[in-house]
């Protein structure tokens, strides 16, 4: 988890036991981003009253300049927003010098009981959302209230009416599982503008199917959960479907794949960040499977297989009924054309192409393309027309 959160989450315990309250923290938080910034918002390091901090908000090229205004932060109480670029002429020359710009809110923090519920939250691995505003005229800074996807459970603005937009306007965000910022009028009002609220969404880990007990199965396992993914490695055969032959899966599962993910997908734990990697080889396990998968609306579905496989298996589909927009989704041959041939560098391969089309990569190498590094998600992704891509 995030070494802040579990800061907070310590302190919370340690007050417990003691029968008081934690002592007054300043936190400092990344709420945008230009260009090839080195972290995205929802960044955070927090500072104590005795100068330890815990967290990291660039990767080094600020930390300094920000731990010496969260100090005065705490000592004041007034919080600070600051942007810091390549060449900003900021606190003796303190910049970005791996390019891009950071604008980082400073605050100070003495009831964190809506910091804490949010990192129970996340610690229990349900879904949640700190919105905390980050600018208004007239308003101070970092009021913040902790949003489920069931609406708002802690914490007040001190604006019913934003308060009230907020806890659905943040809470569709949580379901789409995408941290963003919301603009509103001063009132409150999703019509007008100069309320920022950055709305930081920890959602849990993406899932990844991979149906097959083959060696590029194993393999991908493993790198995709060091990416990040809850990966359940599924096949019928339970013979080869064990922990010693996939010590990596989070979970293992002896079903006909197509019946799992139907059952999954009708239980509602399969969503639109999910991905499905068919790489049984066998066709009366790929085909129902990837007609079921290709139904549903998942990031990424993909299957492994030469390329005259492929075209075979395409027909197949056709003649199962599977429309063409629904076959234009599927990725196969999968993977990237990096040369590698064993089951780990086949596993890079295809693990590649699933970032790419999550991230919407080109895949390219970057000594080729130009303009900025990484990859903006568009407005229109987000379910909340304040949503503002950053230029």
């Amino acid at each position: 988890m995030d070494p802040v959160l579990d800061a907070v989450l310590a302190g919370s315990r340690t007050g417990s036991r003691t029968g008081s309250t934690a002592a007054p923290f300043a936190l400092a938080t990344v709420v945008a981003t230009w260009s090839s910034a080195p972290r995205g918002p929802g960044a955070r390091m927090l500072v104590r009253a005795d100068g330890t901090a815990v967290g990291s908000l660039t990767g080094g090229c600020v930390e300094a300049d920000v731990h010496a205004r969260a100090l005065e932060v705490l000592g004041d109480g007034v919080p600070q927003l600051v942007r810091y670029g390549v060449s900003d002429d900021v606190a003796g020359s303190v910049g970005l010098t791996c390019g891009g710009t950071v604008e980082i809110l400073v605050q100070r923090v003495d009831d964190p009981e809506v910091l804490r519920e949010f990192a129970r939250r996340v610690a229990d691995g349900a879904p949640a959302a700190l919105a905390t505003v980050v600018a208004h005229d007239g308003a101070v800074p970092g009021a913040s209230v902790a949003v489920g996807p069931a609406g708002l459970v802690a914490g007040g603005t001190g604006s019913a009416r934003l308060d009230a937009a907020l806890a659905h306007d943040a809470a569709a965000l949580v379901a789409a599982g995408r941290t963003g910022e919301l603009t509103y009028g001063s009132d409150g009002s999703r019509q007008g503008v100069g309320l920022r609220v950055l709305v930081d969404v920890a959602a849990p880990p993406p899932r990844m199917i991979v149906a097959g007990v083959t060696d590029f199965a194993a393999a991908v396992a493993s790198l995709a959960g060091f990416l990040g993914f809850r990966v359940t490695l599924c096949d019928a055969r339970p013979a080869f479907a064990t922990r010693e032959r996939f010590p990596d899966a989070h979970e293992i599962v002896v079903e006909r794949p197509d019946r799992y993910l139907a059952a999954e997908l009708a239980a509602g734990r399969v969503d639109g960040r999910t991905a499905v990697l068919v790489l049984t080889h066998d066709p009366k396990f790929d085909e129902p499977l990837l007609e079921v998968a290709l139904a549903a609306d998942l990031a990424f579905v993909g299957a492994m297989g030469s390329r005259r496989t492929h075209a075979d298996r395409l027909d197949r589909l056709r003649d199962r009924g599977v429309p063409p927009e629904a076959l234009a989704r599927l990725r196969s041959p999968v993977g990237l054309d990096l040369g590698g041939r064993s089951p780990r560098e086949t596993a890079l391969s295809v693990l590649a192409e699933v970032v790419a089309v999550r991230a919407r990569g080109t895949g390219a190498p970057l000594t080729v393309t130009a303009g900025p590094l990484h990859h903006d998600r568009r407005p229109d992704e987000v379910p909340h027309r304040g949503y503002r891509r950053r230029p």
